[in-house]
């Protein structure tokens, strides 16, 4: 627990308890402490931490008053639904702003594909509703989206899964075990590393920087830690929006082909290309690697997070694996959700175009809000994907998000997208949200970067253009 909360004393703060409580109650809201979770003694959890016993009972004490932790003589303390959302009463009238995940709501047209795929439901009730692989019409059409990207691609390489990330965690659980490397880049997304850590592999990082990926780092990497599988993201990668050329991919796939070493490459983020059509962009990785590579997708940035479908392609006898190893998993996926994404993709090319113009005003906006609230900050414009990676003027990447809470704000620190944690000077900004609430919530992002350096810019409240 004290590793999870990292830096959370203010410097020169006087307030410990205070300051504690804070970064508790941000790790409660970012999910990373889950209702239920059982907390350490009190002089367990101040050794550990480093203060003393009266300012962990304080900070609790705290805790408890805002319905956050639970406590009972003889059992303990432990985590319960707080009663507000965070402390400051002048804000819970404003609401808090999610300002940590990535997902855009619903695509226009979800509606009328859901009225289509009832009708469609008819044909499916006599027969018994389970699609290990998924139902044809819906992987016939996820293959014709890879062929016109340039990977030729027929149904049988193509398996439907409940999101990406559950294609990820089945290829896991069958390619990696405990003790097993994976090559990850780094940073990479957070809930991939928590799947590696789930099976007991070591995560094994190299590092993406400003100018992209280091491939003769990952080359190093295969010949030296011969890793059993590698989890990479070269379409507008989270949390950076880098994106790998067709040369670097020719050589990527070149290098995990001579080391023999399988990739997942996540390709969630890659209709979300805001300067063109993903058709005219680099092709897939797996054609540079189509006997190496498992690409995996989802519908939840593209159309709606609610919509649980995702999937996987790979060669026909390695998807046969996949398909035996998913039965200890799961049974197949909803066929309602699959006859609804299955409608949208009938004519996808409209609905993406009003998605990514939607989607790249958004991302004008952050980078104007940026650029007039955080002029200190750095950052590089995506040409696609959901998110902007900052460069902070300091290392306060958690102390920002702790402080943060305070002001109605839920971020990620940049730790979370590390191996091992770090990553104190950047911060992922999603741009998901409407413009309006992007502004607000850069507003008050500045707010508490103010505090956390001492500073004031509390006057700086002028809308952005």
């Amino acid at each position: 627990m004290a590793k999870m909360l990292g830096v959370w004393r203010k410097s020169g703060s006087r307030q410990g308890a205070a300051d504690l409580a804070a970064a508790i109650q941000l790790q409660v809201f970012d999910g990373q402490l889950p209702l239920g979770t059982r907390l350490p003694a009190e002089r367990e959890l101040a050794e550990a931490l480093g203060a003393s016993r009266t300012m962990v009972g304080a900070a609790l004490d705290r805790l408890r008053a805002d319905g956050v932790v639970a406590s009972r003589r003889g059992s303990g303390s432990w985590i319960t639904s707080p009663r507000k959302a965070f402390p400051d009463p002048e804000l819970s009238g404003r609401g808090l702003i999610d300002f940590a995940r990535a997902a855009p709501p619903a695509v226009a047209g979800l509606i009328p594909a859901v009225d289509s795929a009832r009708q469609l439901l008819a044909a499916e009730l006599p027969e018994h509703g389970y699609f290990d692989q998924g139902l044809p019409v819906l992987r016939d059409r996820i293959a014709a989206r890879f062929t016109a990207r340039g990977l030729p691609t027929t149904p049988d390489e193509v398996m439907i899964t409940n999101g990406a990330h559950h294609a990820f965690v089945l290829a896991l659980r069958m390619l990696a075990g405990p003790g097993d490397r994976v090559l990850v880049e780094q940073p990479t997304y957070p809930n991939a590393l928590e799947a590696i850590r789930g099976v007991h592999a070591t995560a094994v990082p190299v590092a993406l920087g400003d100018h992209g990926w280091d491939l003769d780092g990952i080359e190093a990497v295969l010949r030296q830690a011969s890793p059993r599988l590698a989890y990479l993201v070269v379409d507008f990668h989270n949390p950076t929006g880098h994106r790998l050329d067709a040369a670097g991919r020719e050589r990527l796939g070149s290098l995990l082909t001579r080391a023999r070493t399988p990739a997942v490459v996540d390709e969630t983020l890659v209709e979300l290309d805001l300067e063109g059509d993903p058709v005219d962009g680099p092709p897939p990785l797996g054609r540079f690697a189509p006997d190496w590579t498992i690409t995996i997708g989802s519908a939840s940035k593209s159309h709606w997070g609610g919509l649980r479908i995702g999937w996987m392609r790979a060669p026909e006898e390695l998807l046969g694996r996949l398909r035996s190893a998913r039965y200890a998993v799961d049974l197949g996926s909803p066929v309602l959700e699959q006859l609804v994404f299955a409608e949208l993709l009938a004519d996808p090319r409209p609905r993406m175009a009003e998605r990514r113009e939607e989607l790249r005003d958004r991302r004008d906006a952050l980078v104007g809000a940026l650029r007039w609230y955080c002029p200190d900050w750095e950052f590089r414009v995506p040409s696609g994907g959901l998110s902007v990676w900052c460069k902070l003027p300091e290392p306060m990447s958690t102390r920002l998000a702790v402080t943060a809470a305070n002001h109605g704000l839920q971020i990620a620190p940049g730790s979370r997208f590390g191996v091992h944690g770090g990553l104190e000077r950047r911060l992922r900004l999603p741009f998901a949200l409407p413009a309006e609430q992007i502004h607000d919530a850069v507003r008050r992002l500045s707010t508490a970067a103010a505090a956390v350096r001492g500073g004031d810019r509390s006057g700086l409240d002028v809308p952005v253009a």
